[in-house]
């Protein structure tokens, strides 16, 4: 396009026009400057107070918004494929639960099957709870593909996001809150392109976090029971984490439970909160009992008895002198092997505390930090004070686990959006063009990422990617899986894949991973255990062709088995 012929370089000498980066940037912002001055009070503004108080119009607009944009980005940026163990681990729960089983038989030649985060005995399972498996497997079986699942929570998330500040803050605000999550959690973010999770846990917090004000309000047993519905599916996506959020809704109740009034109300309302619990707990234990035997032991649990602490989070010897440790991984490393005492533990969790700030990024845009002292401002009053503490108990508790993730602590994502409405609401009481114009900023940053994935193969585009920080769109996407899946396409008939690494190999890029049913899908991941082992599962697999690959092998090698 003739267009983007003026932004084939950003040094000056080398475009039509004489223009360097900054110049660039500085004409992108007068023009998004200019486009919302003639926009947003004309004609934006008036639309938006006229929705706003529309409770269903709107969750169905930030329903349906996250979800077309994404899809609008498929020519460029395809289907998902899962890449990380963690998403190995969803996807199997998701094929088991989709066939209406808890867990799957254990297969006979089950060594050959062995890989990190699946239980081979006393069932062949993943060992994660069910919460994330439901949602992949609902979109599976409505959309015939897991991906569907993950649009789905990203939808509910969006949605009641704005449902939930409803409870918090004005109708306009509460709109400015549900698009601020179509931008930061939406097509551009990690949990939109992955399958580990996020979203879905995220949507349970808000239907949590927006029923409880609702509740000390009206006292109604509808919100009882939504308040039960999504504490009992954050139970089922990040049991440790529940905890946290059972604490944090109990620091929401303490002022209520001293006044009588209050607490009686409360107490004509818990019933309906315990009956709606228990499906929820009922599934928790049932899956317990089918994958472990055990109604009481968690298959996590039976995971790290059987095989450790799960490959990656901690270090069972020393490392050896060329093995590199990140920040983290030598915290852990140190808090796991420490013999110093308490206080050095203690140093180490603290030190942990402050690496993992930085990730916190990831609830907030750039921008919005400016909001952060108007919410100070806002914490005069105890429910925000309460927000604050809500934050930090998620902050402090899950430091306590050795690795971290954002969806870690996904439960809690609403409260970083109302924190940051929360503090836009002070900004605008002095100075409403600056509350205003922090917001278009955090718009314009959307657009123009946004806008540099929708034209994803022009020159402007790849020249600036390398400057985006915090997306999780799949331009790093598993290329070596991708390119070795559609050379199997390729192949006819039923496939045995015998997968041989080389001695160098990062046990962290795991290759095996099967469906629910292996004896019935068409392609068969198997450990190479050598020669006279393999004949094993080849008389085993008579009607299928053999293959080996070598995945350490640049690019990976797929040749006929010898």
């Amino acid at each position: 396009m003739f267009l983007f012929d003026f932004f084939r370089s950003f040094l000056p000498l080398h475009n039509p026009i004489g223009f360097g980066a900054s110049d660039f940037f500085l004409l992108a912002l007068a023009g998004l400057l200019a486009a919302a001055a003639l926009l947003w009070r004309p004609w934006l503004q008036p639309w938006a107070a006229r929705l706003a108080p529309k409770t269903a119009w709107c969750m169905l607009l930030l329903a349906v918004l996250p979800v077309l944009l994404r899809v609008a980005l498929l020519p460029h940026h395809p289907v998902p494929s899962p890449d990380v163990y963690d998403e190995f681990g969803h996807l199997l729960m998701a094929d088991t639960l989709r066939h209406f089983r808890l867990s799957n038989p254990t297969h006979p030649l089950h060594p050959f099957f062995e890989t990190q985060f699946v239980l081979q005995e006393p069932s062949y399972s993943s060992i994660y709870p069910p919460g994330q498996g439901l949602i992949l497997a609902l979109g599976w079986m409505i959309f015939g593909h897991p991906w569907a699942g993950v649009l789905l929570a990203t939808a509910a998330l969006c949605a009641l996001c704005y449902w939930m500040l409803r409870a918090w803050v004005t109708p306009g605000w509460a709109l400015a809150g549900g698009f601020l999550a179509v931008i930061e959690f939406g097509p551009l973010n990690q949990w939109m392109n992955s399958y580990w999770g996020g979203a879905a846990a995220a949507a349970a917090g808000c239907l949590v976090f927006g029923a409880l004000p609702r509740l000390l309000r009206d006292g109604r047993p509808r919100d009882a029971v939504l308040l039960a519905v999504g504490f009992g599916m954050h139970v089922l996506i990040r049991p440790y984490e529940s905890i946290f959020l059972a604490l944090g809704a109990l620091l929401f109740l303490i002022p209520a439970l001293s006044k009588k009034g209050e607490w009686r109300t409360l107490a004509r309302v818990a019933p309906a909160t315990g009956l709606a619990l228990l499906p929820f707990a009922g599934l928790l234990l049932l899956q317990d009992r089918f994958v472990t035997g055990n109604w009481f032991t968690l298959p996590y649990t039976a995971s790290r008895y059987q095989y450790g602490v799960p490959a990656g989070f901690t270090f069972q010897s020393p490392p050896g002198p060329h093995r590199e440790l990140n920040r983290e991984q030598a915290l852990n490393y140190r808090m796991q092997l420490s013999f110093r005492g308490a206080r050095e533990t203690v140093t180490t969790y603290f030190e942990r505390l402050e690496y993992r700030v930085r990730f916190y990024r990831f609830f907030f845009l750039a921008p919005l930090y400016l909001a952060l002292p108007g919410f100070f401002w806002a914490m005069r009053e105890y429910r925000f004070v309460w927000v604050a503490l809500t934050l930090a108990l998620f902050a402090l508790g899950s430091n306590f686990y050795p690795n971290f993730e954002p969806h870690y602590i996904a439960g809690v994502t609403s409260l970083f959006v109302l924190a940051a409405i929360a503090g836009l609401e002070r900004w605008e009481r002095l100075n409403k063009d600056a509350a205003q114009l922090i917001a278009f900023v955090c718009v314009a940053s959307f657009v123009f990422w946004y806008g540099m994935h929708l034209f994803d193969s022009q020159p402007v585009s790849q020249a600036i990617r390398q400057y985006e920080t915090w997306d999780g769109l799949n331009h790093q996407n598993p290329a070596k899986r991708i390119a070795v899946k559609q050379q199997l396409a390729m192949l006819p008939g039923k496939l045995l894949v015998f997968v041989r690494y080389y001695p160098q190999h990062l046990f962290q890029e795991e290759w095996v991973y099967n469906r629910a049913d292996i004896d019935g899908a068409r392609v068969v991941w198997a450990r190479d255990l050598g020669m006279d082992e393999n004949e094993k599962l080849r008389a085993y697999y008579k009607d299928r062709s053999v293959w080996l690959l070598e995945p350490d092998f640049r690019p990976p090698r797929l040749t006929p088995y010898p």
